[in-house]
């Protein structure tokens, strides 16, 4: 039986642990969120009256870190609602009320003493059954439960978090001597399944498997820096996006963890190792000292190795010269083998073309890239139990696109591991085996099954998957393919269920996929029991193909423009009344057109992070593939049937929601602004997405599949038009919005009330589909309409013209 855990504890409110208790609470789960008493009061407190006896005082700390995870950015939280699932206290009033809870977590300052007294009033209060863990980011786990009962020590283990919770995927779980193995395979699925995390099962060991790989691997690119005599923007340049790290890359990342905190945590490594050699590789340079004494801590405190200046010409971002230690201008680096990696197809070729490069930029990646390799070979077996294990840490907890041995199988392991011979290194044995057994990677991936990867002594074994998560890659290595194109495919999911694909760059809308949506209709009303539609790239569909119809629009192809949104529009319209049921399983961003891919379906399984909304008032247009239709449809369908009603309120909504391009910050908050109905899946994390909406649809097909049927729709008319109109009139006066703003609102206002007709007429879907072809066809041929087109896809951002 699976993990069930209703009601959880949140020992202190710090932006950790109220951000925990904000993920806990998105997904579903009562937290109790308790903090240490004040010990004066602050002047508001005073003014008021009240003393240190008062409720409100006692829960100073739990009340403001509940408040501030409400307004941080990103957000905490899916829908500030989820919030109403935290109740606060303190620890002296309060602890008593952990008897009620399934799982209590530390998160309180990381101090051993502190932590010990904690735990040991926890122990007396809760009920054999409850689960303690802490949060802590480097302090041994069998340091924390010395004194402990044998049954406490059993149901205790580390929990690590990264920050922020709700975004980070990894979650890394450290059993203690005494942790029951029952217990760590149970939060290892629940952590999966509920919390939506990439679990990583570590060693008690120093900062465990991420922060151990990841502290040194910045270290050791700040010892490089010194010995290359690069500068701060000369190393961010060649060690981000090239190298398969996030966009921040070394310095920009240090500034928004905080300088401080990195501190923190090197010392903390250091501290408790013994080997000298190890520990000289975990001490910061002085420099870093130096700027924590002067509280360039980064982000926070508005400057670290970056600092934003007010100039003439806008604000500009100045970059700490070391040497001087004096804010300068960014200067660009000027390197072949950087310009030949990002010319490079993908992150492997990239990675090969730098570190084999020839100059000095090529030496330097060469060098962090070598000594990170082969300090985590040489950590492996301390730290992890499996290569797997090391590779997602610091995929899930540092945004790494590759893990060390996949950057290792990425570069060449044969041919790295000769150069770092040639060059003196030892090779940790874990590698030289490997080779001396005849292989050349770590991993290997036979056509259509699961990768293997090495376990040592000349052993593989098979990737651990969960048994939720779907490979539509494998599937068609497996010749499960039942139609495809250049844009799409349909491929055979097992159970009689069948999944549209988009593959198309940025899986963008064009005639590819239009054509293929009219085949797997056809394909699955005769041969199936269900449709799907998801993919697994990087976002679900960023919408129509812009360029392509810009470039028609400038051609003035009106005709060929005319057919391509016709054929949109009936492909949407296909789907909605398809015979077969029809689930949606968007992710990520969901915009436009991928939105409008979505509407029509029978049911939507979304992701817990979907960023859904239309924004094509953004690019000077309305939406051409039924958007329109739906979401007018969504905000009346609320009202009851039979009851008699004004509609203009729940235009308005749709209104709002499409000509101010509203975007959901997640599914929660698509059904708060009804992109998602109330009936409609969530599913917490990204991996299950396809399996949950295939047994969405499978669900629909055993309870008796009725298909829809097309009814006539009311609408406001003309003198709904005339409300909203005013209203966006007020706004163009005020400054809101433009002069072509509002005649984009206009031809908007014309679709979502029907044009020229009364209020309470009664019209049908395609009258309203050719009233939003009208509109579309309209705006596109507009010159301000094409320039905004142009800016976006020059730049990126909307043009206000």
């Amino acid at each position: 039986m699976a993990l069930q855990i209703r009601k959880a504890a949140v020992l202190g409110s710090g932006v950790m642990g109220a951000a925990i208790a904000a993920h806990l609470a998105n997904v579903g789960i009562s937290v109790l969120l308790l903090d240490v008493l004040p010990s004066q009061l602050t002047p508001e407190e005073t003014a008021k009256g009240w003393t240190l006896a008062t409720r409100q005082v006692r829960n100073r700390l739990a009340h403001n870190g509940l408040a501030a995870a409400k307004r941080a950015k990103p957000e905490a939280f899916y829908r500030l609602s989820d919030g109403d699932r935290i109740e606060i206290g303190n620890f002296e009033d309060d602890l008593p009320r952990l008897v009620d809870c399934d799982w209590v977590i530390e998160v309180v300052v990381e101090n051993l003493e502190i932590k010990r007294q904690l735990l040991a009033r926890v122990e007396s209060i809760v009920l054999p059954h409850t689960i303690v863990s802490s949060n802590t980011s480097g302090i041994p786990i069998r340091d924390m439960v010395e004194g402990r009962s044998l049954h406490f020590r059993q149901q205790f283990l580390g929990t690590h978090f990264f920050n922020p919770p709700r975004y980070m995927r990894l979650l890394e779980v450290i059993p203690g001597r005494d942790t029951e193995p029952q217990l760590v395979r149970d939060m290892v699925e629940f952590g999966e399944r509920v919390l939506g995390k990439g679990v990583v099962v570590a060693r008690d060991t120093p900062n465990f498997v991420a922060n151990r790989i990841g502290t040194y691997s910045l270290l050791v690119t700040l010892q490089a820096m010194e010995k290359y005599s690069l500068g701060i923007d000369e190393v961010d340049a060649i060690t981000g996006r090239i190298m398969g790290r996030p966009k921040s890359a070394t310095f920009r990342t240090l500034d928004l963890v905080g300088l401080d905190t990195m501190v923190h945590v090197a010392e903390n490594v250091q501290n408790a190792l013994t080997d000298e050699a190890e520990k000289n590789a975990f001490s910061v340079p002085e420099y870093l000292n130096q700027m924590v004494a002067n509280g360039w801590l980064g982000e926070k405190s508005g400057q670290g190795f970056f600092k934003r200046e007010k100039t003439s010409d806008g604000k500009q971002i100045l970059t700490l010269d070391l040497s001087s230690m004096e804010y300068r201008p960014r200067k660009k680096l000027k390197s072949a083998s950087l310009e030949a990696a990002k010319s490079a197809p993908g992150t492997a070729q990239k990675l090969q073309a730098l570190v084999y490069g020839k100059d000095s930029a090529a030496q330097f990646a060469w060098e962090i890239l070598k000594r990170t390799l082969l300090y985590t070979a040489e950590k492996q077996f301390e730290i992890a139990d499996d290569v797997v294990a090391v590779d997602n840490a610091m995929k899930w907890g540092f945004n790494w696109d590759l893990g060390p041995y996949e950057t290792w199988d990425a570069i060449g392991l044969e041919k790295s591991v000769a150069r770092m011979r040639e060059e003196g290194e030892t090779i940790p044995s874990f590698v030289a085996d490997l080779l001396a057994n005849g292989q050349k990677s770590f991993y290997q991936q036979p056509s259509g099954q699961a990768p293997l990867f090495y376990l040592g002594g000349g052993q593989f074994a098979q990737y651990p998957e969960s048994k939720r998560y779907l490979s539509l890659q494998r599937l068609k290595e497996q010749g499960k393919t039942i139609r495809k194109n250049a844009g799409a495919s349909l491929v055979d999911i097992g159970d009689g269920v069948a999944c549209l694909e988009f593959h198309s760059p940025k899986q963008a809308i064009g005639a590819d996929i239009i054509q293929m949506v009219d085949i797997a209709a056809k394909e699955v009303e005769k041969n199936w029991d269900a449709l799907v539609i998801g993919n697994q790239g990087s976002n679900f569909c960023v919408g129509a193909n812009l360029m392509l119809m810009l470039m028609e629009a400038q051609d003035e192809n009106w005709d060929e423009l005319n057919q391509i949104v016709h054929q949109f529009q009936q492909a949407t319209l296909t789907l909605k009344y398809l015979p077969k049921p029809v689930v949606a399983a968007p992710f990520a961003m969901t915009l436009g057109g991928g939105a409008e891919m979505c509407f029509p379906a029978d049911r939507i399984q979304a992701a817990a992070e979907t960023y859904m909304g239309l924004v094509e008032v953004g690019v000077g247009l309305i939406p051409g593939g039924g958007g329109n239709k739906e979401m007018l449809l969504r905000a009346i369908e609320t009202v009851p049937e039979g009851v008699e009603t004004r509609l203009d309120a729940f235009v308005r909504t749709a209104f709002e929601n499409i000509a101010l391009a509203k975007v959901s910050s997640s599914a929660g908050n698509a059904k708060d602004l009804g992109y998602l109905r109330v009936t409609d899946g969530v599913t917490i994390n990204p991996d299950h997405l396809l399996y949950d909406a295939k047994q969405a649809a499978l669900s629909i097909v055993e309870t008796g599949y009725l298909p829809r049927q097309s009814r006539p729709i009311p609408v406001v008319g003309e003198g709904g038009a005339a409300l909203l109109k005013a209203g966006v009139y007020s706004m163009k006066q005020s400054g809101y919005i433009s002069n072509y703003d509002e005649k984009i609102a206009h031809h908007l206002i014309r679709v979502l009330t029907g044009g020229a007709v009364n209020r309470g007429t009664l019209v049908s879907e395609q009258y309203l589909l050719d009233l939003e072809r009208e509109a579309f066809l309209s705006l596109i041929g507009e010159p301000k309409t094409q320039q905004r087109m142009q800016h976006m896809l020059t730049v990126g951002k909307p043009l206000r013209n």
